[in-house]
């Protein structure tokens, strides 16, 4: 099924592309037809802050995490012109902001990789992963995610 198709099936609507906050590529081609997406927060809609294990339930971590994700396909559609051409969603790293005891970072990553497996299936959507807890994050965001992804280097 055509991603646009799918993505209108399951009622998902990309956000503008972020804009970049400092001086770095939001979106680098490498390697003939690999796209590195730099890290994208979880702000659609408003300001989104906290830390997971304190201010934000795991729950709450995982809408943030697919709103990073939708982010992510922005950043990634605005550089290569149509996400029909993304072959295979190759690796992910979330980072999520985390009281010290905190734990779960893999469940709110989930956010944003369940996303992946809707859009394109387990073969070409379940990429690599890391989850990782971190001490702070720009803003004061809870989550934030970065992405490498397989591009056809044909337009379909």
């Amino acid at each position: 099924m055509d991603i646009y198709e799918k993505m209108k099936e399951l009622g998902v609507e990309l956000p503008a592309a972020p804009a970049k906050g400092g001086l770095y590529s939001s979106c680098k081609k490498f390697g003939g037809n690999l796209f590195y997406v730099s890290g994208c927060g979880p702000v659609i809609d408003g300001p989104v802050t906290g830390r997971l294990g304190k201010e934000v339930t795991v729950e709450q971590g995982q809408v943030y995490a697919r709103a990073c994700m939708l982010n992510v396909l922005a950043a990634l559609e605005k550089a290569v012109g149509d996400l029909r051409r993304v072959k295979s969603a190759v690796k992910i790293t979330t980072f999520v902001q985390s009281a010290d005891d905190f734990h779960e970072q893999p469940a709110v990553a989930n956010g944003g990789t369940q996303l992946l497996l809707e859009l394109w299936g387990e073969e070409a959507g379940l990429p690599s992963r890391s989850a990782i807890g971190v001490n702070a994050l720009p803003g004061n965001i809870p989550v934030e995610t970065e992405a490498l992804f397989e591009v056809d280097t044909v337009s379909p």
